[in-house]
């Protein structure tokens, strides 16, 4: 028997039926861990609005800059800088929705961002894979965003998908519009991506609503939403990119407003000017997008990241990186606006040991924190240049074991045992006492919600992992990879919205 399938066999032997009520899902609410105090979120907010009004931000002569003007902010033209008061942030801010709705195809998979409910995700743009077969990292193809994609469909603890890796065998001019369609014909969470112009913008729009069936039900229910790197740190605006932002707004499509400064390169090598600065970015643009569309739907963007100071590298899986991700969940908190932000990021270049504590480390304090939509959280490697079919895997169980801390204990008359600790210990009537905890009706009702249990990670006795093969979990992961990518068919595009797009735009998959 194949080692994946005996552990299936045993697990299931072990557990029983699948859990009604599962121990973990999507929109737990975190927000336990705080590495910064209320006085320290206060202060960072306060020098963020001084940079914004003293400092500024770099605006080159563009429409976004007269829409700046038009509001009332400062705009030095010799300097190409704009100027703004904290009353404009107040403002924009207060106009800013509390909560965003992202929908998936299937309604099951929609995502309610606001507060400090968490989803984990994929993200990234990596332009290598590890391939499945013969270990060797190649050029990332349009065939593996769509199979990635259907991996993801197939895994309960990665909550959306955003695209994962850059198709690097089709033309540019059609990168934006086959990005989308790979991703969405190939799973029905969630779908979020890049453009790189206006007019993918409208394409990929004009997609989602034959998808739907009318730009109005995408409104109602936005199966897509894009990410903007509207930003080149430090404070300053990157003119084409906010082309981009300005139509997505335009469109009233959901956008993630990322900012990404590298601390010690980007941005001050002191975390706390790293989140002063990256601060003062998502506030200009929240306020830019509020200008341009009052109540538009913004998810604030904080990816901070750290560089090596020994060397200037960029550093994906360091503490500093995960303390400063946490922090950032509690200004999207302190602002009562969405946030989304990254984890799971590891300098590692294969799934070993240095990929887990990282991913899990980054993966856990974000979490914790209550950021709500934490992009990047499965199947990377090397930095964010490569992704890993197995990764999606491994880090599907890491998820799955970090939203179980995400829940927390719940502490009731029942689960404070009391009478079954009284029973165990003494008895009951006239039965001996048991002595032991694992017959009780209390572990039988239990054992399938309050407990997490791997599909990868190996919990054998050493006999039976041994005679299982002794497989690694990494072997394990990609043999199961191998299984969803045979056997699961996520749910197609209907035949003649397929036929349509098809005939609309010039798809490649």
């Amino acid at each position: 028997m194949d080692a994946v399938a005996h552990r299936t066999r045993h697990r299931r032997r072990d557990v029983g039926m699948a859990p009604v009520v599962p121990p973990v899902r999507p929109g737990l609410p975190g927000g336990r861990y705080k590495p910064l105090s209320d006085e320290d979120v206060r202060r960072i907010h306060e020098a963020s609005l001084t940079v914004l009004e003293r400092t500024g931000i770099e605006v080159m002569p563009s429409e976004c800059r007269e829409i700046f003007r038009a509001a009332g902010a400062r705009v030095d033209d010799a300097a190409n800088r704009v100027y703004i008061p904290r009353a404009m942030v107040e403002d924009a801010l207060a106009k800013a929705p509390n909560e965003v709705l992202l929908c998936g195809r299937d309604p099951k998979h929609d995502i309610l961002l606001g507060g400090t409910r968490v989803y984990m995700g994929t993200g990234g743009a990596a332009v290598q894979v590890l391939d499945l077969e013969t270990g060797r990292v190649r050029e990332s193809t349009l065939r593996d965003v769509a199979e990635i994609a259907r991996l993801v469909d197939a895994l309960d603890n990665i909550h959306f998908y955003l695209r994962a890796c850059v198709a690097r065998d089709i033309p540019i001019a059609l990168l934006d519009i086959n990005t989308y369609y790979a991703s969405l014909a190939n799973t029905t969470k969630h779908v979020t991506g890049n453009c790189f112009s206006v007019q993918s913008v409208r394409d990929v729009v004009e997609m989602a609503a034959m998808i739907v069936g009318s730009r109005e039900a995408l409104r109602e229910r936005p199966i897509i939403s894009v990410t903007n790197c509207w930003t080149v740190s430090p404070l300053r605006y990157a003119p084409e990119t906010v082309e981009v932002l300005t139509e997505v707004v335009r469109q009233d499509i959901p956008v993630f407003l990322s900012s990404a400064p590298q601390a010690g390169a980007t941005s001050p090598a002191a975390l706390a000017g790293t989140l002063v600065q990256i601060n003062a970015e998502e506030l200009s643009g929240v306020v830019y997008t509020q200008l341009v569309r009052p109540g538009a739907r913004i998810i604030l963007g904080y990816v901070p990241s750290v560089s090596d100071l020994r060397t200037g590298n960029f550093v994906g899986g360091a503490p500093e990186f995960a303390l400063m991700h946490a922090a950032a969940a509690q200004l999207g908190q302190f602002y009562r606006l969405p946030m989304y932000n990254s984890s799971g990021l590891t300098d590692a270049k294969i799934p070993d040991i240095q990929a887990g504590y990282e991913i899990g480390i980054t993966g856990l304090a974000a979490a914790l924190a209550g950021a709500n939509y934490i992009h990047h959280s499965a199947g990377f490697l090397e930095s964010m240049l490569t992704v890993a079919y197995e990764q999606y895997v491994i880090d599907d169980d890491i998820n799955g074991a970090i939203m179980r801390m995400v829940r927390g204990i719940e502490v009731t008359e029942e689960t404070l045992s009391v009478e079954v600790i009284d029973e165990v210990c003494r008895g009951r009537g006239d039965e001996p006492p048991a002595g032991h905890f694992l017959g009780t009706e209390q572990s039988r009702k239990l054992m399938h919600s309050e407990y997490y249990y791997p599909h990868s990670g190996d919990r054998q006795r050493r006999r039976d992992w041994e005679e299982d093969g002794s497989l690694s979990m990494w072997e394990v992961a990609r043999r199961q990879a191998r299984h969803i990518l045979a056997t699961h068919r996520p749910t197609p595009l209907p035949p003649e919205v397929d036929a349509a797009i098809r005939q609309r735009f010039t798809i490649l998959l």
